[in-house]
């Protein structure tokens, strides 16, 4: 986990290049001001980092403003003849908050995390080996006794190192997934949690009111539905579960909330779609979600829907 100390200096570092983005959009801005920018840029790598991540994110918003006739073509009347100011600030605002509020949370908590454009993969201290899909988090709790996984969020594929004496379980909600010599990914979704096993065995328990139990063997795929309350298990392509660490995913009949869920863990911002009917949706087919554009032209292509680009959101819609 991040120190206090670690946390304080990024959220710092935050604030002062969205100060720095606001500025530099002054095309008065004084020499000094100028030099005092240069400066703040060569402190610390990790600045330049910040700022320009923002910067492009800021560009984004910029961009939509100009090029979107429902931005553009909005009848607002100011006290000033501030207007353009005004709105593309606003833009800035929400695509700053966007930005900063990017894995927040998570970064309190994980001790592994991947972020929209990465897929890391990390030698845990027993030998085990753990690969992140890209917006995902672990914590990580080892003893003497037992080895503990927490699946905070997203996606991961374990490759469990033998310790028959220190059981290995990865919790991802209300399943605790535990290796019996094994491969196995955990996807920790919005409408259910999936396990697939691609070596062995793995034993998954279910807490609270889901209390049970069940075994998925190689080969298999176990689906915890939320709202059905209910586990399935099916045989499984181990290839096709494992797309995503090719950068894609194969749907087969999968509602669009599926595909846009998997979309957002590669895209810097928010995608977002437009009504439950249209979530609901079925789309089949190999989708590149680590490609923003190409999944976007697929969906429209294939749905007869439209994306719609606001700074950091897209929306989908009829």
């Amino acid at each position: 986990m991040p120190a206090k100390g670690a946390i304080d200096t990024q959220k710092k570092r935050n604030r002062e290049a969205a100060d720095w983005i606001l500025r530099n959009g002054n095309p008065n801005l004084s020499p000094a001001d100028r030099a005092r920018f240069k400066e703040w840029l060569e402190q610390d790598p990790e600045n330049c980092r910040t700022y320009s991540a923002a910067e492009r994110l800021m560009g984004d918003a910029r961009r939509a403003i100009q090029s979107d006739p429902a931005l553009t073509n909005i009848d607002v009347r100011p006290r000033n003849m501030a207007k353009p100011i005004t709105v593309t600030l606003l833009m800035i605002a929400l695509a700053t908050g966007a930005f900063f509020a990017l894995d927040g949370p998570l970064r309190l908590q994980a001790d592994m995390i991947a972020g929209t454009d990465e897929m890391p993969v990390r030698t845990l201290e027993d030998g085990s080996v753990v690969q992140l899909n890209a917006s995902s988090a672990i914590t990580v709790d080892f003893t003497e006794e037992r080895r503990v996984i927490r699946l905070l969020h997203g996606q991961a594929f374990f490759q469990v190192a033998h310790a028959l004496e220190r059981p290995f379980t990865v919790v991802a909600g209300e399943a605790k997934v535990t290796a019996l010599g094994t491969a196995f990914d955990v996807r920790y979704g919005n409408d259910d949690t999936e396990v697939t096993v691609t070596e062995n065995a793995v034993q998954i328990e279910f807490e609270g009111q889901h209390a049970g139990s069940v075994r998925v063997t190689q080969g298999e795929q176990a689906i915890f539905d939320y709202a059905n309350k209910e586990t399935v298990v099916l045989p499984v392509d181990g290839l096709v579960a494992l797309a995503w660490k090719r950068g894609q995913i194969a749907v087969d009949n999968a509602p669009l909330s599926y595909v846009v869920e998997e979309m957002n863990r590669h895209f810097y911002g928010r995608i977002i779609v437009a009504g439950s009917a249209l979530a609901n949706r079925r789309v089949s087919g190999t989708i590149k979600v680590a490609d923003t554009d190409d999944a976007l032209a697929f969906v429209t292509m294939a749905l007869g829907v439209k994306a719609t680009r606001l700074g950091p959101l897209i929306v989908i819609r009829r």
